[in-house]
C-alpha cells in the first residue's frame, strides 16, 4: 500500500485486480498465486499442546511467550520446568536452606542474594 502517480493508475489497478487479492482474514494483499498456501500456513486452525486452538501463524508466538507449558528454568536451581509449574516449585525450591560460609547461618536460598549485605 503506497501511493501510484496519477499517471499510473489505471495500469496499476488492472495489475493488481488480475494479480493480488485481500486475505478476507488479515487484510493483507497477496498475490493471487499465493493466497492458498498464505491461508494454509497461517490462518489454519492448529492445536497447541497446552489445547488451545489458535491460527498456524499465531502458534510460534504463543510457544514462546504465553504457553502456560512452555520451557522456563527455576531460578534458584536451573531445573527445566513447564511455565505452569514454575512458580510452585520455586516458593519450594527458594525455601530451602544453604549454610553461609561467612557466617555460618542457615539462609533461605531466595535470600541468598541479599545475605551478603547483612552478613557477620
Amino acid at each position: 500500500k503506497k501511493d501510484i502517480p496519477a499517471a499510473n493508475f489505471i495500469i496499476h489497478e488492472i495489475h493488481c485486480s488480475r494479480n493480488i487479492e485481500v486475505c478476507s482474514y488479515c487484510s493483507e494483499s497477496i498475490p493471487k498465486s499465493e493466497m492458498k498456501n498464505h491461508i494454509e500456513s497461517e490462518h489454519v486452525q492448529v492445536t497447541c499442546k497446552c489445547r488451545m486452538k489458535m491460527e498456524n501463524g499465531l502458534l510460534k508466538d504463543h510457544e514462546a511467550s504465553s504457553c502456560p507449558l512452555r520451557p522456563a528454568l527455576c531460578q534458584f536451581c536451573d531445573i527445566p520446568l513447564t511455565f505452569n509449574k514454575l512458580q510452585d516449585h520455586e516458593v519450594y525450591c527458594g525455601a530451602r536452606t544453604e549454610t553461609c560460609g561467612g557466617c555460618g547461618h542457615n539462609v533461605m536460598v531466595k535470600d541468598l542474594k541479599e545475605h551478603p549485605r547483612v552478613c557477620g
